[in-house]
């Protein structure tokens, strides 16, 4: 899916990780929680903090900025998890991410979306789903779906199940 092929208006949840601000389709989002205590999985990818007890389901956490190749920084009071369903293969599995701050939920229409430009961008065209514009400032509609890997989702399952 690509921003052109993004026709209708739709509800994103926007976060942060450094300075840039993201989002998400909130059909992804099951849920965002305050950063709790995260089980370290010894045999876990770099990327991967953890799992954290979800009412009783282990649900492993990926530090988001480690994912993108951004600088390690501390958790604050206002570092969340975000709970996503990620779908891979005809598979649904649940994966936290942990950004730096969660701001809204937010209705973007489509004309409100451009292609994500093809020169000087700082992430991979190919995980965007387009730039979505509002007021000032632009956003950058990551496909979560391909986000990680079929290698990372397995890692995080591996994890998942060990704990």
């Amino acid at each position: 899916m690509s921003a052109t092929s993004i026709s209708e208006t739709a509800r994103y949840l926007t976060f942060r990780l450094g300075d840039e601000l993201f989002a998400i389709n909130v059909f992804k989002a099951r849920e965002v929680l305050d950063v709790s205590r995260i089980t370290r999985v010894p045999t876990a990818p770099g990327f991967m903090r953890g799992v954290v007890n979800v009412r009783g389901n282990a649900i492993p956490v990926v530090d988001l900025r480690k994912k993108f190749g951004l600088p390690q920084a501390e958790d604050t009071k206002n570092t969340r998890i975000i709970v996503m369903e990620i779908s891979m293969d005809d598979e649904t599995t649940v994966i936290g991410g942990l950004a730096d701050s969660v701001h809204e939920v937010l209705e973007l229409e489509p004309q409100d979306i451009e292609m994500p430009p093809t020169l000087g961008m700082r992430w991979r065209t190919d995980l965007i789903l387009g730039m979505g514009k509002r007021e000032d400032q632009f956003l950058i509609i990551l496909d979560i779906d391909k986000v990680f890997s079929a290698e990372e989702i397995a890692a995080a399952a591996d994890a998942q199940e060990s704990e």
